[in-house]
């Protein structure tokens, strides 16, 4: 049993929690939590930390026979996890990699390709939502700009509750020329603009394309949004001048949704 949080293992744990530089370089993330540990397959964990008490559970371990792992005490488990409370359970896993031509693939069974086209998302929470909601609605894929928050922060993670291992994303380091070539490809994309002049629920969605959705700030630069064949708005009542990023991407994400399911 591990009972020192001075543990080159736990040391370890906690850099890869705090820091995107050790993530990258190492190809690994922290992820906490039976739900999130749950839908990872041994071949995917590099190690995994549980509690004596969650250990002691009879449905857990019927689940740990298929791992190997480490006890820690629950003082070692609350230096390495991000949460306040944890479960008793944290797995360092391997980081997911994909390649353009991996996410301009049709999706299952077929259907037209859906991407989110994230440039310069910095809240955590938004970008986890926008993965989860994005699995709900049927997208194809993600991809984001350089400077968007890292996807395997301990915040993002938690907030896919388990999308980041099921949605195709990748960044990338020249946001437009992505989006040219994606329009080389026959992807028609729409960009989320305040400017736009047109209601997104009066386009179709219904073929290959994408949704451009800028940071939550300042919205999408001026180069990227040119990249777009179509600015599309979602009209606001009362004094409410826009939406949240993720509110603003599921809304699109489902319009999109509901359109190919009435196409059928």
């Amino acid at each position: 049993m591990i009972n020192s949080t001075s543990n080159k293992q736990v040391k370890r744990v906690i850099n890869l929690q705090a820091k995107a530089k050790a993530r990258r370089e190492e190809g690994l993330y922290a992820a906490e939590g039976l739900r999130m540990c749950r839908e990872f397959a041994p071949s995917e964990v590099e190690a995994l930390y549980v509690t004596p008490a969650f250990e002691g559970q009879k449905e857990n371990k019927e689940w740990l026979k298929a791992f190997s792992y480490e006890v820690v005490t629950e003082e070692v488990m609350k230096a390495m996890a991000d949460t306040r409370t944890p479960q008793g359970v944290l797995a360092v896993a391997r980081q997911k990699t994909y390649a353009l031509d991996d996410l301009i693939k049709p999706g299952k069974e077929n259907a037209p390709i859906l991407l989110m086209l994230l440039e310069n998302i910095q809240d955590p929470g938004n970008l986890g939502t926008i993965l989860r909601s994005g699995e709900g609605a049927g997208i194809t894929g993600v991809i984001m700009s350089r400077d968007t928050v890292d996807i395997y922060s301990p915040k993002v993670i938690r907030s896919t509750m388990g999308s980041v291992l099921r949605v195709p994303f990748l960044y990338t380091d020249d946001f437009t020329a992505v989006c040219t070539r994606l329009k080389e490809h026959g992807i028609r994309l729409f960009a989320a603009h305040l400017k736009g002049m047109n209601n997104y629920d009066c386009q179709d969605y219904t073929e290959n394309m994408g949704f451009l959705i800028g940071n939550e700030a300042n919205g999408l630069t001026e180069a990227a949004a040119r990249t777009a064949d179509c600015c599309i708005q979602i009209p606001m009542a009362g004094k409410v001048e826009s939406l949240n990023a993720a509110v603003a991407a599921s809304v699109l994400m489902f319009e999109a949704a509901r359109q190919r399911r009435a196409k059928g």
